[in-house]
């Protein structure tokens, strides 16, 4: 096979497979796509042919042309899961990326509502017929912590609101019961009594009783936020930042909130742990008698 056969491929096995999602093979099929050019230029007519010193050339060329760290670290990580396989599989020799690394990524904490605003976002009555339909949405973001994907998804059958608890399909068809707090089972009763609760029949409806489509949730909660004056840019994920600063805040249990999360790495949640350490230093700046600034 060719190289790009090799990776079209691939492609096709980590979509059925691995389940991976059409966005993150439209990812790996970009990045893929960077590697393909560049054997091209240099008349490489097989992976076999690249080493450190030729992927080397390779980072530095995509770097020059303005990719970022972050871009440059998920392009090697494209390329390490291709040549993994093709190692398993015997079509592939030797190990390209021995010893290749790409720049260090600056790790940027996520922004998070504090306490108040996070209150004066979900209770917002937006009135007219899309209050009940909003409050319930804000509610089950804040109270689960849930994806966009996850909340869109959603279908009434999946709901325990007598028990408090939702089954959600996360990343890699993983799912996962998380617990839902007493507003937002409030707020999704009311919902319910509203439009209606079949079993099959998606809780967040759009048009013809479709689900909702995820830009008309983004461009929602913006608009409710403006209503609200909350002077920071608000999306569906931020909620979830929120829910996990807030729980881990008060429970200080990082295991507990990555298993709320659906992290299947406990290094993705642990980020959380620097926004509580944030806070923790804001209180010790401002408490402490030897930490306070002059005026």
């Amino acid at each position: 096979m060719t190289p790009e056969q090799q990776v079209e491929r691939w492609l096709l096995r980590l979509a059925d497979e691995r389940h991976a999602s059409p966005h993150t093979v439209a990812g790996y099929r970009r990045d893929l796509a960077k590697l393909l050019r560049f054997m091209q230029v240099h008349a490489l007519t097989s992976f076999d042919a690249l080493d450190a010193n030729l992927m080397r050339a390779f980072v530095a060329g995509e770097h020059r042309s303005g990719l970022a760290p972050k871009s440059l670290q998920r392009l090697l990580s494209s390329c390490r899961s291709l040549f993994r396989q093709l190692n398993r599989e015997g079509l592939l020799a030797g190990e390209p990326m021995l010893g290749v690394r790409g720049p260090k990524v600056r790790r940027k904490l996520p922004q998070v509502l504090d306490v108040d605003e996070a209150a004066a976002l979900v209770e917002t009555d937006s009135g007219g017929k899309l209050a009940v339909r909003d409050r319930a949405m804000l509610e089950l973001f804040y109270s689960s912590g849930l994806r966009l994907s996850e909340l869109v998804g959603l279908r009434w059958i999946d709901l325990d609101l007598d028990g408090g608890e939702v089954r959600v399909l996360g990343k890699g068809s993983k799912t996962r019961i998380v617990p839902v707090g007493r507003h937002a089972v409030t707020a999704l009763r009311a919902l319910g009594a509203e439009q209606g609760m079949p079993a099959d029949s998606p809780v967040f409806r759009g048009r013809a009783g479709a689900p909702i489509n995820p830009r008309t949730v983004q461009l929602r909660m913006n608009t409710l936020a403006l209503q609200q004056g909350i002077p920071k840019h608000i999306h569906p994920h931020l909620l979830r930042h929120t829910f996990a600063s807030h729980m881990l805040e008060s429970s200080g249990d990082l295991r507990a909130v990555q298993e709320l999360l659906g992290h299947a790495d406990i290094a993705t949640t642990q980020i959380y742990t620097h926004l509580d350490f944030q806070h923790l230093a804001k209180v010790y700046d401002a408490a402490h008698p030897r930490a306070r600034r002059k005026p």
